[in-house]
Formats: C-alpha cells, sequence, structure tokens
C-alpha cells in the first residue's frame, strides 16, 4: 500500500503541473504515454510470440504520427480520416507478404498490431482534442473512470457479495459495479453541472454519464482478460503498486473513444 500511494504522489506531481500548463508539454506528455501505452501493448504479445524488430519501429512510429496527425479545427477532429485508416493497414499488412512465414509474422499478428495502433492511437488523440475543447470537460472524463473504479472498489468491498466475471477479475462484484456506476456518475454529474455547463440538457448528461461509467468499467475488464490470456498480472511495472500506463489507462481510452460519440449532445 505504501508503495502504491508514493506511486501515485509521483506521477500526480509530474502529470498536474503539465495539464494546468496548458503549454506543449502537454502534447509531448501525451504522445509519450501513448508510446509506453504500445511498448506495453506489444511487450505483453512477446510473452508468447517475439515479433519482427521492423513491425515493432513501425508501430512505435505510426502512434505519434496519428497524434500529429489530427486537425486543427476542433470540430474536424472528430471526423475519421482515412488516410490514417489505410496507410495504417498498408504499413502493417504488408510486412506478411514480405516476411511469407507464419513463424515470423502472421495475419493474426497483423490484426493484433494494426487494432493496438489504432485503438491506441485514436483514444490517445482524444485526449488531446478534449483538452483543447475544454480541460474542465476533460477533467469531467476522468472524474467519470476514477470515481467509478474508486467507488466500485469501496462497495464491492463493503457489500459485494455476487461475482461478477470471476474467470476474468474475481475480485469484481455486481454490487461494486452498481455502487460505482450510481456513486460515481452522481459525483461526475455535479462536476459537470458546477464547472461545465449548468444549462446543459440534464436527461442527456444523466444517460450519458452512467453510459460512460458502464463502458469504462467493461474497459477495466477488457484489460483484465487481455492480461489473463497472456498470463500477465500486469502490462509493466512502470509503476511501482499500480502495472504499467494501461493498467491505468484501461478505462479512460474506452470512456475517451465512447464519449466521441455523444460530444455535440452536450
Amino acid at each position: 500500500m505504501k508503495t502504491r500511494l508514493i506511486s501515485a504522489i509521483v506521477a500526480l506531481a509530474i502529470i498536474v503541473p503539465i495539464f494546468i500548463s496548458g503549454t506543449v508539454l502537454y502534447p509531448i506528455a501525451i504522445t509519450l504515454i501513448a508510446m509506453l501505452g504500445m511498448r506495453e501493448y506489444i511487450g505483453i504479445k512477446e510473452t508468447k510470440k517475439e515479433l519482427p524488430l521492423f513491425i515493432k519501429l513501425i508501430a512505435y512510429l505510426l502512434i505519434p504520427l496519428i497524434l500529429l496527425s489530427i486537425e486543427t479545427d476542433l470540430h474536424s477532429r472528430l471526423m475519421i480520416d482515412f488516410r490514417i485508416i489505410t496507410g495504417t493497414c498498408l504499413a502493417i499488412l504488408i510486412p506478411i507478404v514480405l516476411y511469407h512465414k507464419r513463424e515470423l509474422y502472421s495475419i493474426n499478428d497483423a490484426c493484433y498490431m494494426f487494432t493496438g495502433v489504432l485503438f491506441l492511437g485514436v483514444s490517445m488523440s482524444f485526449l488531446l482534442t478534449y483538452y483543447d475543447i475544454s480541460r474542465t470537460l476533460l477533467v469531467y472524463l476522468l472524474l467519470i473512470t476514477m470515481l467509478s473504479d474508486t467507488f466500485a472498489f469501496m462497495t464491492g468491498k463493503l457489500i459485494g457479495r455476487h461475482k461478477l466475471l470471476e474467470d476474468i477479475s474475481p475480485n469484481k462484484t455486481w454490487e461494486g459495479l452498481y455502487g460505482g456506476v450510481i456513486l460515481g456518475s452522481f459525483v461526475s454529474i455535479v462536476f459537470y453541472l458546477t464547472f461545465v455547463d449548468s444549462e446543459v440538457y440534464l436527461m442527456n448528461l444523466i444517460w450519458i454519464t452512467i453510459f460512460l461509467s458502464v463502458i469504462g468499467q467493461l474497459g477495466d475488464l477488457f484489460f483484465s482478460a487481455m492480461k489473463r490470456y497472456f498470463n500477465k498480472k500486469d502490462f509493466s511495472n512502470i509503476m511501482p503498486g499500480h502495472g504499467g500506463v494501461l493498467d491505468r489507462l484501461d478505462s479512460i481510452i474506452f470512456v475517451m473513444l465512447a464519449f466521441s460519440m455523444f460530444i455535440t449532445l452536450l
């Protein structure tokens, strides 16, 4: 517990000033975090099969290119740029022919890498987009994930009796899920009304917040299932007591993606 607390304090001491500064440091930090996430994504895959160095270099190159390619116009950032999708597709798939040996690089490997690059690249680009739209809006989204996770843990510890998905995450319960969604959504809604927009249509805010809270917890379960498949406890040990970047961003990544569908409703 002490190690976990110290790691959290150090992380906050680094991230919060960068977040508040509003300088070029923020996009640089997000790019570095995305690269670390890609490193962990590749690393967990390589517990079962090592990938060619060339493929890993392509992935590391594509992540910052996706982040740098976002439009300057805020509304255009929410639209799909098919150049990114086609470029990523070609860069990941063509090497299948070049290596032409399944034991070196197969279609399964290519699909894994294609999904990871777009999944991480697009979700992390939304951390830049929402930051530019409104920092308080981004804080609202981060609160949904953090509070839902915290309240789910607390509720599960206090009254949790019925296992949610024991094969994926033995400690999660249905009571924890409900507690996390209800309490996390309530506090996040109050924050939005107080600091983001007090004149928002309340029913839209309520159901979107609840939906995002559920999505965040499903994101947590998705990454837990991924770690189970690869027989890993954490994606890495970059944050002692917490695990890796993807261990901390699991819910956030899903919420960033999901909110893009509803941003025009708030």
